[in-house]
Formats: structure tokens, sequence, C-alpha cells
């Protein structure tokens, strides 16, 4: 009978704390993951755009605010949210820059995933992935807030819905 309650003490020094940081835990959206790079200088860039032309640096888009959106035509979330993205930057377009970088795909791909779903923004070609990177992307779709001054406003992960790119928008200084 001792064993008996040794054993169920030692299994309730295990189980209890896991169960405690579980129930701490069941309120939080797993889309809100803190970034250590919201409030600071947005990482800068130079990158080429897929359809060629000269190279976009992100100090060429301070003065307005800037969706950066990293995707790729192999993501099914990025699939469901880009009618969303190229809806919002026709209609907001003049007040916010829109830009696509490409995460890990092929040129080709893109370029055929575009042409069959439309395009309203520039895709970004991320040799290396060294923006990801920078950024500290570890999948897509992820979306980056920057304000006018290129600060990051915010960062949102997974797909974007209409309320989350609204309320991400007031963030980065921009009432849609």
């Amino acid at each position: 009978m001792k064993l008996n309650a040794r054993v169920l003490v030692a299994g309730l020094a295990v189980v209890a704390p896991l169960v405690v940081v579980l129930v701490m835990n069941l309120g939080r959206d797993p889309h809100v993951i803190g970034s250590p790079l919201v409030g600071r200088v947005a990482p800068g860039f130079t990158l080429r755009p897929l359809d060629g032309g000269e190279p976009v640096t992100l100090a060429s888009l301070r003065g307005r605010p800037v969706v950066l959106n990293f995707w790729a035509t192999w993501c099914v979330p990025c699939f469901q949210e880009h009618p969303l993205l190229v809806s919002a930057a026709r209609s907001l377009g003049d007040r916010v820059r829109f830009i696509g970088v490409i995460y890990e795909d092929s040129e080709e791909q893109v370029r055929g995933f575009l042409a069959r779903q439309g395009a309203a923004y520039p895709s970004l070609v991320d040799p290396g992935s060294r923006t990801a990177i920078a950024f500290g992307v570890f999948g897509v779709p992820e979306t980056y807030f920057i304000d006018a001054e290129g600060k990051i406003a915010a960062k949102h992960i997974g797909p974007l819905d209409e309320p989350s790119l609204e309320a991400k928008l007031r963030q980065a200084g921009l009432s849609p």
C-alpha cells in the first residue's frame, strides 16, 4: 500500500504542473505570438520584384504604412487569404503599400499562381530566405504591419481574415 501512495504522489508531482500550464493557456489565441521586433524599426531589405524592375527597399516604402506578407504557393492558408489581400490592396493602395515576399518557392510556380489568382501588389524574390530570417519568419503565412516611420506595429501569424486585417491596419496607424 505504501508503494502505491508513493507512485501516486510522484505521478501528481509530474502531472499537476502540466495541467496548470494547459489550463493557463486555454484562452490564448495560437495566432497571437509575440515578436521581439514589434515596436522596433523593421529590418531593412533590398529585394527584386518577381515581374522585374528596380529592386525594392524597405527604406523606399517609408511615408506610408506597409503590409508585408510572407507567402508561398504550396501554402494552403496563403491561398485562402490571397483574395482578401488583393482586394485590400486595390481599395487601400493609395494609403497603404502591400508587398508580398515569396518564401521558399519557385518563381515559375508563383507566376502561374498569380496569373490564375490575380495580383494587385508586387511579390518580391527572397533568395536564401534572408529577409524571412531577419524578420523571424518560421512558417507562412506571416504578415507584418509596418507604420509610416518604418517601425513594426503588429505581426499576424496564419491566414488573415477581414477583422484581423482591419485591427492590424489600425495598429499601424491607418483606419481602413
